[in-house]
């Protein structure tokens, strides 16, 4: 599955402030579905190391001004947020998803998450709150660190009456994972380790991030060459969903695998 990412903000690193407009967030929104995504993936507060907090009434006054049209017009869509109030609206709206780079860290929303039937992304990330801030965590401990991260989180959100069916895990990517490209390398490689302790869905996103780009803009030809590779390894190694930026090379590289047998 892919989920096609759609930034309804001012400040994200890849696309900032494209697509903030509703008319222009929502004709992106059709051309990512047309071109191969399955979900759209959005976001209305940035969560880069250089964005700056936006109040969960902007953030829903972002969403409100988009999501009824989409749909109408049948996209199934995901909510990228770690406000509560927002996850609550947006529980409320009736998404297909909710995607939260702190994993559900909030317990007084767990009785409304067990109500509901969306599916909920699971995102680790080595800090516990606010945008990602690049820490720096040595290359051998982030395995277990994300491991123990959905051991706890797994167990809480379960206890609380979440099917296990309904989760989602998502390592984090990126600085999600600490300063050092190194770790975010070591989580890749590490994806059937990661799909065989839990044997729930994953979902991986490196599309244009930081340590695919060598110091290059995130839509440099070369990046997204870069996010091809580091997407089609992802899926080698058992990553069920796909979050990316273009959806089109992914789903067409996608399909190439599928026909040589490199992935079901």
């Amino acid at each position: 599955m892919i989920f096609g990412i759609l930034n309804v903000t001012d400040d994200s690193f890849s696309d900032g402030g494209r697509f903030l407009e509703a008319g222009a967030a929502i004709a992106q929104a059709e051309a990512l579905a047309a071109a191969g995504a399955d979900v759209i993936d959005i976001g209305a507060a940035s969560s880069n190391p250089k964005a700056a907090p936006v109040p969960p009434e902007v953030e829903i006054a972002r969403l409100a001004a988009i999501l009824p049209a989409l749909k109408a017009k049948g996209l199934k869509v995901s909510i990228d947020t770690f406000s509560p109030p927002v996850q609550r609206w947006a529980l409320a709206e009736g998404v297909d998803f909710l995607n939260d780079i702190h994993g559900f860290p909030d317990d007084a929303l767990y009785p409304e998450l067990a109500k509901s039937p969306c599916g909920l992304v699971v995102m680790h990330m080595v800090q516990e709150e606010g945008v990602a801030v690049g820490m720096d965590v040595p290359t051998s401990e982030i395995f277990a660190r994300v491991t123990r991260f959905f051991d706890h989180r797994i167990a809480a959100l379960t206890g609380a009456g979440v099917a296990r069916s309904r989760l989602i895990l998502d390592p984090g990517m990126g600085f999600f994972l600490g300063r050092d490209p190194a770790n975010s390398f070591e989580m890749l490689r590490r994806l059937p380790e990661l799909k065989a302790r839990y044997g729930l869905p994953l979902l991986v996103s490196v599309s244009r991030k930081s340590f695919l780009r060598g110091g290059q803009p995130p839509d440099a030809p070369a990046v997204l060459g870069a996010t091809l590779a580091a997407e089609f390894e992802a899926a080698a190694g058992g990553a069920d969903i796909l979050r990316t930026h273009a959806p089109g090379p992914l789903r067409s590289g996608l399909n190439i695998l599928k026909e040589l047998g490199k992935i079901r």
